[in-house]
């Protein structure tokens, strides 16, 4: 989902990295992506994380952020085994978070409000209401400034960020171009990302909080993020096979899940892939249609550790007419090298 575009953004927003952030515009103009990969993974609205990264840094100019890539003043912890540097706040030569880069840091802000007990009730709000978020935060002990929630709010308003919080990942660059009219073609916005490579919506979770150890929530968080991440980089396929929609999928994941996202039945995707389980693993291929009754080629010959249901996947066969074909009893499998007929059927001895 992301390589295409983030090659995109890398190009696009280099000429900050030898200028330095003057102004909050450069600073929104740079980091609005990675806080709306935020808010997709982490339910997180990106007018809050970005109000967040602008009052914490300065504007990007802060020590923290230019020295350490720490955009949101996160403290070491006892959790911490990364790198670290000193730096005075609240008190003198305090221990603070180091990243190799600010989409690290980025990240890491939205684990330290999704993994933490205080801020559970921040998740049961809307995502479009940033005000209550910006109370929220305030609330649940953020910060100590007793206008924390206003300064956040007036920092969201005064430069629109709520528009972020209507967009997605693939689609962000659209929401700065329209914020920044002025921006041209030879300047930092030289391309334009193309609607045409847009496959799919992004993928949202929910966040479970239940009052569970920080390890637990932090392993649940981090597989519900690595299967939305997985959903977003499947695209529908054509089979060579009478152009049959299929899918490959890229990790271990749930049926179900890919069921949500095409929005087809279980029930269905079963059926039309002749599968015993629920669970899909890494290299599946899944139909999102029936399959049809013969193959396009006349035959096949079976590989090592491969199974009818493997060569039923392959050609796009219904797996009970393959076996029609080829004279076989339901459930026996080929050896390496028989010749499997995918189109007539094999011929009696």
């Amino acid at each position: 989902m992301k390589k295409v575009f983030f090659a995109l953004v890398v190009i696009l927003f280099a000429k900050f990295n030898a200028q330095g952030w003057k102004t909050d515009e450069q600073y929104i103009q740079k980091f609005a992506l990675y806080a709306v990969e935020e808010m997709e993974k982490y339910k997180i609205p990106a007018s809050i994380t970005l109000a967040q990264g602008l009052l914490e840094t300065g504007g990007g100019q802060s020590r923290l952020a230019q020295q350490g890539n720490n955009h949101f003043g996160i403290k070491c912890k006892e959790d911490w085994t990364g790198k670290t540097m000193k730096h005075t706040d609240d008190a003198p030569n305090e221990c603070f978070r180091v990243y190799d880069d600010p989409r690290d840091s980025y990240e890491d802000h939205s684990k330290f409000l999704a993994y933490r007990k205080f801020y559970v009730n921040l998740f049961k709000l809307d995502m479009m209401d940033y005000k209550a978020w910006a109370h929220g935060l305030k609330k649940a002990g953020y910060a100590t400034n007793p206008k924390y929630a206003y300064i956040l709010i007036d920092k969201i308003e005064k430069n629109k960020l709520y528009e972020f919080d209507r967009t997605n990942s693939k689609e962000v660059l659209y929401a700065v171009l329209k914020m920044y009219p002025n921006l041209k073609n030879d300047d930092i916005f030289m391309a334009r990302l193309d609607q045409s490579q847009v496959k799919s919506k992004p993928v949202t979770i929910k966040v479970p909080y239940e009052q569970i150890s920080y390890t637990d929530q932090k392993k649940k968080v981090e597989k519900l993020v690595s299967t939305a991440e997985s959903l977003n980089a499947i695209l529908i396929k054509s089979h060579p096979n009478g152009g049959k929609k299929f899918v490959i999928i890229p990790n271990d994941i749930a049926l179900a899940a890919i069921s949500k996202k095409f929005q087809i039945t279980e029930s269905a995707l079963m059926k039309w892939n002749e599968l015993d389980g629920n669970e899909l693993r890494r290299n599946d291929i899944l139909f999102l249609e029936n399959k049809s009754n013969k193959g396009n080629v006349a035959t096949y010959s079976a590989q090592a550790a491969e199974s009818m249901h493997d060569i039923s996947q392959k050609f796009g066969v219904k797996l009970n007419k393959l076996y029609s074909k080829n004279r076989m009893d339901y459930g026996q499998q080929p050896k390496v090298g028989q010749l499997i007929y995918l189109q007539s059927k094999k011929p009696r001895k």
